[in-house]
């Protein structure tokens, strides 16, 4: 087997990244293009040993890391930033061919954004600090000391975008990091071990591993060696990931499952309205923050249904590596049953499929855009994450019957409101349970902002100072008043 593969002219090593070095793996498992079904290559597949090692080499290579000054700390992120920028085509075509995302949204906006991670928090890292303040004549001075080795757990729906998210701030705090990407979309992964080598990222400061879960992941979060774990995707992973770090008491970031409402009063641009709901089929559905819930006000939402219909239809579903192609593939035959099953059942149960409701004949992972009518609030298609181009909408009468509607799931991860109304918008958003809170617009991200889930959306909040809080231990350091002078 060769250790490189190469997709659409792009070349990428299929080993892991440990201490610096490429490492194969006795055993591989197979990463297949979602486009069409075709293999890409055989993914070096670790376990425990792969684990043991990339966790020895982050801890080897973390003093040296954390007592590198701020500065260059800050420089060696804008190098792999650098690198980055001049390898946008190559990492925005290798990540379409993976994991299906449209090329143009590759290019335009999310690997641009990749290299946005890494300058933003080097930038942040400078000026992080904290004014010191006076206890009865004491001074306190909060500092931000690094954790240590960091295991970083990414999904497939946006690889290198979300795992920067959390490589960036982890490398800026002066942590060690090994990443382990999913096994649905490894190739960028491997790309940015090549990116941060060749910016100077000293070896073992970054670690890339890849395999499955139940058989590297377990060894990762489990060791009593890491000092901080970052996870993005589901809630029974993320049970799973937290008891697996219990017994050492690891600290834990988790940004989870949403089943986010998008709230449609009668005050709304109706046109605006649509556009969001419309923009809610993004990424084929896979997006965690997606308005999957629509809510419309009664009164309007005949004329509402109508022109949802009117655009949603005109969306062009097919390769993603067409520049006229809105929706492309879901990630997996797995993930394409998962879809299916739940329109499926929701059907059988007296839903009513307004477009869509079905696979498309193409060949690769297709599903229909579908707009579900007719459900009931405790069913399982309005409580659980679909995770593909499934939406349901249902009416309301008054603004309470919105909001009850609205945090009536087990999830709080985002919600979308479209009023004309400043002063409604501001009673609703006080009682919706969300980490973010879009009025009027959606999928506005800025990274100095909070971000994170309420009840099983997640556990904590990264951005910004966030960041640093999570993977550093915040020092207190109290010093008497005229101490110096105490012993001449």
């Amino acid at each position: 087997m060769s250790d490189k593969i190469v997709v659409a002219g792009v070349g990428v090593d299929t080993r892991h990244w440990i201490g610096g070095e490429r490492v194969a793996s006795a055993t591989t498992f197979t990463d297949t293009s979602p486009i069409d079904g075709r293999a890409l290559g055989e993914i070096a597949r670790g376990g425990p040993a792969e684990a043991s090692a990339a966790v020895a080499a982050a801890k080897a290579a973390f003093p040296g890391w954390a007592a590198t000054s701020r500065t260059e700390r800050a420089r060696v992120l804008h190098a792999i930033a650098d690198g980055v920028e001049k390898r946008i085509e190559e990492l925005a075509i290798v990540e379409t061919n993976d994991n299906g995302a449209l090329l143009r949204s590759h290019r335009r906006g999310v690997m641009p954004r990749v290299a946005h991670n890494f300058r933003f928090f080097a930038d942040w890292l400078l000026k992080l600090d904290h004014e010191d303040f006076e206890t009865r004549g004491h001074t306190n001075h909060v500092s931000w000391d690094p954790a240590g080795p960091s295991v970083l757990i990414t999904p497939w729906n946006a690889p290198l975008m979300l795992a920067t998210w959390k490589v960036a701030p982890a490398l800026a705090a002066g942590n060690t990091v090994i990443l382990k990407p999913a096994e649905w979309s490894p190739l960028t992964a491997s790309l940015l071990a090549d990116i941060a080598a060749e910016a100077g990222l000293p070896a073992g400061v970054l670690n890339v591993v890849q395999g499955y879960g139940s058989e590297i992941g377990d060894a990762l979060t489990s060791h009593p060696v890491v000092r901080r774990i970052s996870f993005t995707g589901s809630v029974p992973t993320a049970q799973h990931i937290a008891a697996s770090a219990a017994a050492n008491l690891t600290p834990l970031s988790l940004e989870l499952g949403g089943k986010s409402p998008l709230l449609v009063f009668a005050d709304a641009d109706l046109e605006l309205a649509v556009d969001l709901a419309v923009e809610q089929y993004d990424n084929a559905g896979q997006v965690c923050l997606a308005a999957t819930r629509i809510l419309v006000e009664e009164s309007i939402a005949d004329e509402f249904t109508r022109r949802f219909i009117d655009k949603a239809t005109q969306l062009t579903q097919g390769d993603p590596r067409d520049e006229t192609t809105d929706l492309g593939p879901n990630i997996h035959p797995r993930q394409l049953e998962k879809i299916d099953g739940f329109v499926q059942r929701a059907l059988a149960a007296g839903a009513r499929a307004v477009i869509g409701g079905h696979r498309t004949e193409a060949d690769g992972q297709y599903y229909a855009p579908t707009l579900l009518t007719e459900v009931a609030q405790d069913s399982e298609i309005v409580q659980e994450e679909v995770f593909g181009p499934v939406l349901t909408l249902q009416t309301f009468a008054d603004e309470d019957e919105a909001v009850r509607l609205a945090n009536d799931t087990r999830f709080g991860l985002a919600a979308t409101l479209a009023t004309g109304d400043p002063e409604r918008a501001e009673r609703v958003t006080a009682r919706l349970v969300a980490g973010t809170i879009w009025v009027n617009c959606f999928f506005v991200r800025d990274l100095q902002a909070p971000f994170g889930g309420s009840r099983l959306s997640g556990v904590g909040r990264e951005g910004g100072t966030w960041s640093f809080d999570f993977y550093c231990d915040v020092k207190n350091t109290v010093t008497a008043p005229n101490g110096w002078n105490n012993h001449g």
